[in-house]
């Protein structure tokens, strides 16, 4: 038989004090001398008494909880991030409800009604690669619910964002394949209506335009489930190397695809790097374990999902509404390794053998 917790009545009972002298001393109020607070919060201890969060949030119309809604908590990118974020809301005594959308659009209006109908405080949201248009988000906004919006984004939402230095990271890497001596360069990416997608896309065609070089339409491949559906990757892939002259180099745009694409080419038999090099954005937490070890361009991940809470608790807690919003850009990280090591040998730093970290220009602030 559960035993029924104690409440503040009857702590109020068994000490002989009224209800508020209780409840003020538990708050430490200034009201309620030294030894009752000592005598009401001993009393509390030795019997075990916890708040009734639900009653209290009945009262004040707060949950203290923040929902997050993102593509898929199965990934290396975004274990990171929801770590950051119960990092800030754990100094907050927030507690945190997650839901994953598995790239669907119809998942994640179902995902946000259900946290909405939870009276979360706050949400947090990364956009799923089949998103086709933000009205289901745009009325939880309009209804007062506050948003920060991370990773994948939208402008249509007059909110915080914070997102990686998309542009600048793929620009680093192709880059360095060209560098390396590289020229027919494909881009394996996700779904063309993220952000995420245009940003690395963009970066990539600006990299080879530096360099004097045309952007082959046949050498960008888009998969909408972003890795998830294997025969679509696979199917990519084997497009790609059915060219007539086939890319000798590989940059995938996210995290998942970018794992997958090394799985497939192993099993298909393609030498990593001499028959195609790869580099991929990757938060994949051992890539030197792999053979060849993975180029990786890495995202600031847990600073990611940190901030963004840290903004959302701002917004819940704030007692006017911001004037202006920020869109904070975190810089990205080329950890350069064996994938792509022909023609040159890959290089080292102290710390990780086969890395070499080339970083994108610093975080940005724009309002």
């Amino acid at each position: 038989m559960i035993k029924q917790p104690i409440t503040i009545k009857d702590i109020a009972r068994s000490l002989g004090l009224s209800f508020s002298t209780v409840s003020r001393a538990l708050k430490g109020s200034y009201k309620i001398s030294d030894a009752t607070q000592q005598l009401v919060k001993d009393y509390a201890a030795k019997h075990n008494y916890r708040p009734n969060l639900m009653a209290q949030s009945l009262k004040n119309k707060k949950s203290r909880c923040l929902g997050i809604a993102l593509s898929s908590i199965p990934n290396n990118f975004y274990a990171e991030v929801i770590s950051g974020i119960e990092s800030a809301a754990y100094n907050k005594d927030y507690l945190v409800m997650i839901t994953q959308n598995d790239e669907s659009y119809e998942r994640e209006i179902k995902n946000l009604e259900n946290l909405s109908w939870r009276a979360v405080d706050g949400l947090l949201l990364s956009l799923s690669g089949g998103t086709a248009d933000i009205a289901h988000i745009q009325r939880l906004h309009d209804h007062g619910l506050p948003i920060v919006l991370f990773d994948r984004v939208t402008d249509a939402i007059n909110t915080h964002r914070v997102i990686a230095d998309n542009k600048g990271g793929a620009f680093n890497a192709t880059r360095h394949l060209l560098e390396r001596g590289f020229r027919r360069i494909a881009h394996l990416t996700g779904a063309p209506g993220l952000s995420i997608t245009r940003e690395r896309l963009q970066g990539y065609q600006d990299a080879l335009r530096a360099h004097q070089l045309p952007v082959h339409d046949h050498y960008i491949k888009y998969c909408n489930a972003c890795g998830n559906d294997i025969p679509e990757t696979e199917n990519a892939i084997r497009e790609l190397l059915s060219l007539a002259t086939p890319p000798d180099a590989l940059l995938v745009g996210s995290d998942r695809l970018t794992m997958r694409c090394f799985s497939i080419l192993h099993e298909q038999g393609i030498q990593i790097p001499g028959q195609m090099a790869l580099a991929g954005f990757s938060n994949f937490s051992s890539p030197e374990l792999l053979s060849p070890s993975l180029t990786t361009i890495r995202q600031s991940a847990f600073e990611m999902g940190k901030i963004a809470a840290e903004l959302l608790i701002d917004l819940i807690e704030r007692k006017r509404p911001p004037s202006t919003f920020e869109t904070r850009i975190l810089p990205t990280h080329l950890c350069i390794r064996h994938s792509t090591a022909t023609p040159l040998p890959a290089s080292c730093t102290a710390g990780t053998p086969g890395t070499s970290p080339v970083r994108s220009p610093g975080p940005g602030i724009y309002n």
